[in-house]
């Protein structure tokens, strides 16, 4: 039978073996034990007094946790963050299967910061693109973040200065006379998305996910509420919630797109949704970045991008004067910092800058708009 030695952390079991076995209560509240049994009890003591030693300076690891592989865990970090959602979770599960395959099976405990610098290094001499490593490099060290708190390991491993940081390409900006290049030149259905996007700053999933009444052609406004989120891998797409609280906002249409919004709703918007498809479905993006790919090849603007639109929107707005508030407002922008200064700008503002876009429509040429004025994302 058993026997149990009971200390003041900590307690010492002898089992039917002869052996000793030692377990104490963690940090997380659950009874841990040791990863082996001992041949004495004061074998099984000094283990738990060092132990005890490692939680008081905060360097004790759980080394059972810390055998789980970085894959399984991954995976799991994956499948509990209270604030994934699931196209970037896709992205995620993807950038594990592509660039951290040769750390998959490892155990928390051997992803050492030379096996990191390793990894990098080799992926970086890879095909892979820049950008996607970045990011893989962000979740791997963000996963072992939470492995310190979760105490599977002492120091995260991710040591490599800038290896997270997306070094963005400076991006094209359409003058007022290429945009409206692309509108003629791009097929009538899909109009008033290069519109949208170039004039009032909405993303691709902002534009269709738009209902009937979000907007007022009799104010002038449309209201950002939703977001599509279309799903690569397995062709899923939903209506989501904006990203932030500074994503749901009402926007000021400059008044030269109007007739063209007019024009949309009476030919080609859906009973319930501003954008569909031929069918009466939903558009999908993938329709309008074909339908945008073949306007800009007629236009001579075969690097430009949809989302280049929405760029060239915030700096039109910049020319016309707009503070850096009043574009984080129209455009939706947040982050930890900048949702203070940027959720209470002066909504009155919002007309004058949509009037003012109009007028740079009319008159505006690329001469005009100064180079100082760009707003990067």
């Amino acid at each position: 039978m058993a026997t149990i030695t009971r200390r003041r952390f900590g307690k010492v079991r002898k089992l039917p073996s002869g052996r000793y076995q030692a377990s104490f209560i963690g940090p997380s509240g659950a009874r841990q034990t040791a990863p082996g049994t001992f041949a004495t009890k004061t074998d099984a003591n000094r283990w738990l007094v060092k132990v005890e030693a490692d939680l008081a300076r905060g360097t004790w690891i759980d080394e059972e946790l810390g055998r789980e592989t970085l894959g399984n865990y991954t995976r799991a970090w994956i499948r509990d963050h209270p604030k994934m959602g699931p196209r970037y979770g896709e992205t995620c599960l993807r950038n594990l299967r592509l660039h951290l395959a040769r750390l998959d099976g490892l155990p928390l405990l051997g992803v050492t910061p030379a096996v990191v610098r390793e990894w990098h290094a080799a992926v970086m001499r890879g095909s892979g693109g820049h950008t996607s490593i970045a990011q893989t490099y962000r979740l791997l060290r963000a996963v072992m973040n939470t492995a310190v708190r979760d105490g599977a390991i002492v120091k995260n491993p991710c040591q490599i200065p800038g290896a997270g940081t997306e070094r963005a390409k400076e991006r094209p900006i359409a003058t007022p006379a290429q945009v409206g290049e692309l509108v003629d030149a791009i097929t009538p259905r899909y109009r008033a998305t290069v519109l949208l996007a170039a004039w009032c700053g909405l993303r691709r999933g902002e534009v269709i996910g738009l209902m009937i009444e979000d907007i007022d052609l009799a104010a002038g406004t449309v209201t950002v509420h939703r977001n599509r989120v279309e799903l690569l891998e397995t062709r899923e797409a939903f209506d989501d919630d904006p990203k932030t609280d500074a994503g749901r906002r009402t926007i000021a249409i400059p008044p030269h797109l109007l007739p063209f919004l007019v024009d949309h709703m009476a030919e080609w918007a859906g009973k319930e949704r501003v954008f569909v498809g031929r069918a009466g479905a939903p558009m999908r993006g993938d329709a309008i970045r074909q339908a945008f790919h073949r306007a800009r090849v007629k236009v001579g603007m075969p690097g430009f991008r949809f989302h280049d639109l929405r760029h060239t929107g915030q700096t039109l707005a910049a020319a016309t004067g707009a503070t850096l508030k009043d574009l984080m407002r129209r455009l939706g922008h947040a982050s930890p910092v900048a949702a203070q200064r940027y959720l209470h700008a002066v909504e009155g503002r919002d007309a004058e800058i949509a009037a003012a876009l109009s007028e740079l429509a009319v008159h505006g040429n690329a001469a005009k708009l100064p180079r100082s004025i760009v707003v990067k994302h």
